[in-house]
């Protein structure tokens, strides 16, 4: 936009403003939180025990824990970069760290998480590890499913929270701008796809008498993970370029701004999502020829104080200083 006439919301926000934006974070602070403690716990166990049975499919479960571990610290490390107030260098703050950050575990999972499955059942297939009593590996798997069931229950309640009527849980994913949130979804549930993967080519090993059975899940763990990978890609990159507020909330703008009696149209609204709970509004729109400037600033100061009251997310909104210019001719 090379012409701007108003910023509704200043570099330093209200304390109300800060206050609002601190809680809503809190609760995905708290489903990372959850998640880091339940998968370090996880990944300790599936280590010991794919020791002393030999398993490859609890090495690549471990391998899974591991890195879901520090994709979480880096989800973290995304949150508080993302709160820093904005500065010169970055005059509309820092939200989007938490996509650029979301985006680094998306290749985390991709290379640590399914490339090293994959590369360790390829070598077990190779040589396949002794058949041995499944019995810790089930005991491992079940208590893993139960925390990591948890960790899924946290993060879909928060996905719910923000779901529309009759939208899927995937359409809510898609829908989410919360990065922290529908990562560590994405991931618990390949996680938990990944334990009744490694559950099914043990059992499949031990009832067949087959070794290869779970060198074999090793690698469809790994695959799965990849696909996990790039789903988590596709949703961040987008956030991360530049994605507009969905459908039904821009026809909700659209028609708050054609409400406006000094308007006599709206050309476009564009919209970026900033952060997480961050947009910024473009309005390309005509005021009445004639008007006085006076006039002028109380209609924009109308659309401003209607906009926060029904788009809350909206904390920027620049107007074409065309169209003042022309009002006023």
């Amino acid at each position: 936009m090379n012409d701007a006439t108003r910023d509704s919301n200043p570099e330093h926000p209200s304390t109300d403003e800060s206050s609002t934006e601190g809680s809503g974070r809190e609760g995905s602070q708290k489903v990372i939180y959850a998640a880091i403690g339940a998968n370090l716990g996880i990944a300790a166990a599936k280590f010991i025990v794919a020791g002393i049975t030999g398993s490859a499919a609890m090495v690549a479960e471990g391998i899974h824990s591991a890195v879901d571990t520090g994709n979480e610290f880096l989800l973290l490390l995304g949150e508080r970069r993302s709160n820093r107030p904005a500065d010169r260098k970055h005059p509309f703050g820092y939200g989007k760290s938490l996509y650029f950050w979301a985006l680094i575990v998306a290749l985390s999972v991709f290379s640590l998480g399914g490339g090293l499955s994959i590369y360790h059942g390829i070598h077990a297939l190779q040589d396949p590890p002794p058949l041995e009593d499944p019995f810790w590996n089930y005991v491992v798997l079940g208590v893993a499913a139960v925390f990591e069931g948890y960790s899924w229950n946290l993060s879909r309640k928060a996905l719910n929270a923000v779901r529309k009527p009759g939208a899927s849980l995937w359409q809510a994913v898609r829908a989410s701008k919360d990065a922290s949130v529908f990562t560590v979804f994405i991931e618990d549930s390949a996680a938990l796809l990944g334990l009744a993967i490694a559950a099914l080519g043990i059992a499949l090993g031990q009832f067949l008498g087959n070794p290869y059975a779970d060198p074999v899940a090793t690698i469809l763990i790994g695959l799965l993970l990849i696909g996990a990978a790039f789903m988590l890609a596709r949703e961040t990159g987008a956030l991360l370029v530049g994605e507009s507020i969905d459908r039904d909330q821009l026809a909700a703008l659209y028609a708050l701004f054609r409400r406006e009696p000094a308007l006599d149209s709206v050309s476009s609204l564009r919209t970026m999502q900033m952060g997480p709970e961050e947009v910024l509004l473009a309005a390309s729109v005509q005021f009445r020829r004639g008007m006085r400037i006076d006039e002028v600033e109380q209609a924009i100061a109308r659309l401003e104080a209607a906009v926060a009251a029904e788009h809350p997310v909206i904390r920027q909104i620049y107007f074409e200083a065309s169209a003042l210019r022309s009002s006023m001719h």
